[in-house]
């Protein structure tokens, strides 16, 4: 059987894969493991519940709120929110444990669940596997007064934002910026930040109605800002994913600024005010190569991991490092949050344009990044990219290939059906061939109706 859980919770398609009586079982299973290790026994242990627009996301919510309550927790429902917001009113609120219904950069049909443990924290893979194994298990059910009470919370948005903007370096007067809210959990909070620090402020994409999350915008579809932009003659654009735990730039010209160029902007504004600890940056295997050059000439270690901001935060959290992050977007700055935050990296970066009176191309120009392309492939069985011979070899001939101007990285998705195949080398033309062949090779290969 499959693991319920991926690199960033349990996702799938709303009411179908990702049920209201899975989202019940889920969260009493949630409230017994983190109860057990939290030592409730004497007292209620308490939740935080928050959401993205979406228009599952108010049965999936109405249904984990149940199986909290039915376990005894008492449960705070902030409604809709970032997802770092939910972790950072985890800790705020003392909690015990946060819950996230959202499944960010993902269609509007999809949703998912993400839990937080005391303080914000994410969940370590075990403590995941804990609460699968728990799922539907014989349990005494609280009566009476011991069942958990329910309590809205609207001053979460308050608290958040109120956050963001105590984390700020500098004000941002003079700074014309359009912020995409991808129709997100950010629609509020996003702009409200970025006005309360002096920027002229255009929200776009910001009237959610359960139903245009993510669509044709955000940080998916940067075309969106980077033409808002243009036409407004502003200083740089952000972009959110759904639960805007992403942020992406353009700048003034409408060029797109990535996750890898923010995290080396961010990494020399934190080591000239000295709180880059240990002179060392955490990113992902899918970093460009290009940023890893930057760094190192810049004199800053940069740490690989596997993909997915829980895995750059165990290695934040074992060596003791400030910053970390990926390309998609999702950074991480660990003196100020838990966990991958756009809206306090969106801060942060802004920041550094208006104190270094520098516009973001200049900034951004830091990195010179290797031609990428990244090809998704869909309808194979993501489970035997690592084995296939097939596969292997022709992974083996592409590197040959590319030798030291350039490289090759096949991974199964963490939260999608699919496989991707990244290929970075010194021209853009050898990177797409080199690509599309060995996404070829992998549909052949590992074709869902191939029995090999």
């Amino acid at each position: 059987m499959a693991r319920l859980f991926g690199t960033d919770g349990v996702r799938g398609l709303a009411n179908s894969d990702l049920t209201a009586e899975l989202a019940l079982d889920l969260s009493v299973a949630a409230a017994h493991v983190l109860g057990e290790i939290g030592g409730f026994a004497h007292r209620r242990p308490v939740a935080v519940v928050g959401r993205d627009p979406r228009a599952s996301g108010e049965f999936l919510e109405s249904a984990v709120v149940a199986g909290l309550a039915s376990a005894g927790a008492d449960v705070y429902r902030v409604g809709i929110l970032p997802t770092p917001a939910v972790a950072y009113l985890t800790g705020v609120l003392d909690a015990d444990l946060g819950v996230v219904l959202s499944a960010s950069h993902n269609p509007m049909p999809d949703n998912g669940i993400k839990f937080f443990a005391k303080g914000g924290q994410k969940l370590d893979d075990s403590i995941e596997d804990a609460i699968e194994a728990r799922m539907r298990e014989p349990w005494n059910r609280p009566t009476g007064a011991d069942v958990g009470r329910v309590t809205d919370h609207p001053e979460g948005l308050e608290t958040y934002v109120s956050h963001i903007v105590g984390t700020a370096p500098a004000r941002l007067e003079g700074l014309k910026v359009v912020v995409d809210c991808a129709h997100g959990a950010a629609y509020r909070a996003a702009p409200e930040a970025l006005r309360r620090l002096g920027a002229d402020v255009m929200a776009v994409c910001a009237e959610p109605d359960g139903l245009n999350i993510n669509r044709d915008c955000g940080s998916t579809h940067l075309d969106v800002v980077a033409a808002e932009v243009v036409a407004a003659g502003a200083d740089v654009g952000i972009a959110h994913d759904g639960d805007a735990d992403r942020c992406l730039a353009v700048d003034a010209s409408g060029e797109i600024v990535d996750g890898d160029q923010i995290m080396a902007i961010l990494a020399l504004a934190m080591r000239e005010n000295g709180t880059l600890r240990r002179d060392a940056v955490v990113a992902t295997v899918m970093s460009n190569e290009g940023f890893r050059l930057a760094m190192r000439s810049a004199g800053i270690e940069v740490i690989d991991t596997a993909v997915g901001d829980r895995y750059v935060l165990e290695a934040m959290k074992a060596g003791g490092y400030a910053l970390g992050g990926e390309q998609s977007g999702h950074v991480v700055m660990l003196d100020h949050g838990t966990t991958g935050d756009g809206v306090l990296t969106a801060v942060h970066l802004l920041a550094r344009m208006a104190s270094s009176g520098r516009p973001l191309a200049d900034l951004a120009g830091v990195v010179q990044r290797l031609p990428q392309v990244l090809v998704n492939v869909t309808g194979v069985d993501k489970t035997r990219v690592g084995v296939d011979e097939g596969v292997t070899a022709a992974v083996a001939e592409a590197e040959a290939e590319l030798g030291d101007t350039g490289r090759v990285l096949l991974r199964p998705s963490g939260t999608e059906p699919l496989v991707r195949v990244m290929v970075e080398a010194a021209t853009a033309a050898q990177a797409e061939a080199v690509a599309k062949r060995l996404a070829a090779v992998v549909e052949t290969q590992l074709a869902l109706n191939n029995s090999k």
